[in-house]
């Protein structure tokens, strides 16, 4: 599986502003200067500039089909940001990052609030037994200034280094009955929403209408749904490789694509049906 151990990278290309690594909870990367950290959470990394003209995307998924065509992946992941008139390349072999056992890269376009971006996408992928990882960096900025940043911005967003098992969902991947215990739940809580320090100045009506957005942009990108904790404890974000999901007083968590499954029957411990979370 992923390399856990990487070395973090050392220089960005010829980014003339300088840049600083920074330490997450799953993952160490690099931020250029000026820039901002949009999300760190489990499964993704985003960073955008000062004045919101470029940007990088680092996502990933754990227990993917070892068939799962790279191409709709990274389409998958870009329309997550609900552009227009995505558009892609066609693909290109490409040097995969370190840990990694191939990657292919894609050049796309795409409009998003009616500017149009342009960029360059890569997947890299391992395989285990019979499932695989997928990881895509993206890069991207403003079509009239995409010339400055290509030459650097796509190495930036692959100086990624995971630091946690639990990055991608690698220790969360859900097969038939299963049953995570404690420690495992407590891995799955709901990673933190946008910060809002970049949201100060908005007034709370736009603050609400910002944070229903985020949450559903972070649920895409994730491949992941939120999941209340019947127990009182934090909502719990899982894997949408099932559709009902019941925890028990200890924090395990069961999930089932069966409506009338119940796993109370024949069983000692204390079941309860998870809901949805709605923002």
């Amino acid at each position: 599986m992923y390399n856990y151990n990487q070395s973090p990278f050392s220089s960005p290309g010829s980014n003339p502003g300088g840049w600083e690594i920074r330490r997450g909870q799953y993952f160490n990367y690099v931020v250029p200067n000026g820039w901002r950290v949009v999300e760190d959470g489990q499964f993704a990394v985003v960073l955008s500039s000062a004045d919101n003209t470029a940007l990088t995307i680092m996502v990933g998924n754990s227990g993917l089909p070892v068939n799962y065509h790279p191409g709709q992946f990274v389409y998958e992941k870009l329309l997550a940001m609900q552009p227009y008139d995505l558009r892609m390349s066609q693909p290109r072999p490409a040097k995969p990052m370190t840990g990694w056992a191939i990657a292919h890269e894609w050049d796309y376009t795409s409009y998003f609030n009616g500017i149009l971006y342009r960029g360059v996408a890569k997947c890299n992928i391992v395989q285990s037994y019979n499932i695989c990882t997928m990881v895509m960096t993206c890069a991207a900025a403003y079509e009239s200034q995409w010339f400055n940043y290509a030459s650097w911005l796509p190495q930036v967003a692959e100086q990624i280094t995971a630091t946690n098992g639990a990055a991608f969902g690698v220790q969360g991947i859900m097969a038939q009955n299963i049953e995570i215990s404690q420690t495992e739940g407590q891995k799955f809580r709901e990673y933190r929403e946008w910060s809002e320090r970049t949201w100060n100045e908005v007034n709370h009506q736009r603050h609400e209408s910002i944070n229903r957005q985020n949450f559903q942009f972070r649920e895409n990108l994730g491949n992941v749904n939120t999941w209340t904790n019947p127990y009182g404890y934090p909502d719990v974000e899982l894997p949408t490789s099932y559709n009902y999901f019941w925890m028990n007083r200890q924090g395990q968590i069961y999930g089932t694509n069966n409506p009338s499954e119940n796993p109370n029957v024949s069983s000692t411990q204390d079941w309860t049906r998870m809901n949805r979370y709605q923002p």
